[in-house]
């Protein structure tokens, strides 16, 4: 199937979802934004769920994870706030200026539904019991994930009354710092795949001569970011940390691991390249 004709099956699964969460939230609104926009999120996790099942491909869902918070966000400013303040313009402009820039990266990587992420291949070897992995490994866990992430949003979104201060300044910078990490390294890595290269070459130049995996610290970064603009609106919403550091875990116990194994497998020289970088704060790196 062509990539084509791929991404216009991709776009239906996401407005199916779409209508699918729209439709929980007019049910489920109540008095509770954040209850209702959970559950729309579980719904729409379920349609993106029966797309990658019946197209045959889990990648269907890998956009998610950039496509949902933007809609989610602003959901909850709707619902919450009577105003528009700085503060929420400045969160929603730099969460859709990720999410954008997210989705247009992997749209770049991305071939069509004959193109399937690696991390998956492994678990299709399970048989039948592949797609429930799928289900709650591949799509559910990683929704339950960026909705923590997403709740600092609430306190940010919603209090208006709060005048600007230091902390949204280091929001600011944070996750505009967080970005541009993010996007940077990728670029790097896009220039370095397109070169010339030499058998077992890595990648050891700009922001991954500081760290393995300069994108993931980008990606944790900008929660870290959404996190302190939730605490500048709101201290007494101190607890939304979790989100933050549930996303941290992932990339530090599941995300950078299973990418060190496979450079290790593809790489006779990552070992010594593990040994002298970081892996995933950028640092000086040792001397080999």
């Amino acid at each position: 199937m062509s990539k084509n004709r791929s991404l216009l099956l991709c776009l239906l699964a996401y407005l199916v979802a779409a209508l699918a969460a729209a439709g929980v939230c007019r049910l489920a609104g109540g008095d509770s934004p954040v209850l209702a926009a959970a559950f729309a999120d579980l719904a729409a996790t379920i349609v993106i769920f029966a797309f990658s099942l019946g197209l045959d491909n889990s990648s269907v869902y890998d956009p998610y994870w950039s496509v949902a918070p933007f809609p989610i966000g602003l959901y909850w400013m709707v619902r919450f706030s009577a105003g528009v303040t700085p503060r929420q313009l400045v969160l929603l402009a730099l969460v859709l200026f990720w999410a954008v820039r997210l989705t247009a990266n992997w749209l770049r990587r991305w071939r069509g539904l004959a193109d399937e992420d690696w991390r998956y291949a492994d678990y299709r070897r399970l048989g039948v019991a592949y797609w429930p992995i799928s289900f709650l490994g591949f799509h559910l866990f990683p929704t339950i994930l960026v909705f923590l992430g997403c709740v600092s949003l609430v306190p940010a979104l919603s209090e208006g009354s709060r005048s600007v201060g230091v902390i949204d300044l280091l929001a600011l910078a944070v996750t505009a710092a967080a970005i541009g990490i993010e996007s940077t390294a990728d670029k790097q890595l896009r220039r370095f795949l397109a070169s010339k290269k030499a058998p077992g070459e890595i990648l050891d130049t700009g922001l991954w001569a500081l760290s393995r995996h300069p994108n993931y610290f980008g990606e944790v970064l900008f929660w870290w970011g959404v996190y302190l603009f939730g605490l500048a609106a709101n201290p007494a919403w101190w607890w939304t940390i979790i989100g933050p550091i549930a996303i941290t875990g992932l990339f530090l116990g599941v995300s950078v691991p299973m990418m060190d194994k496979r450079m290790l497998a593809r790489h006779p020289g990552y070992a010594a390249h593990m040994g002298i970088r970081s892996g995933l704060v950028p640092l000086p790196g040792r001397r080999a």
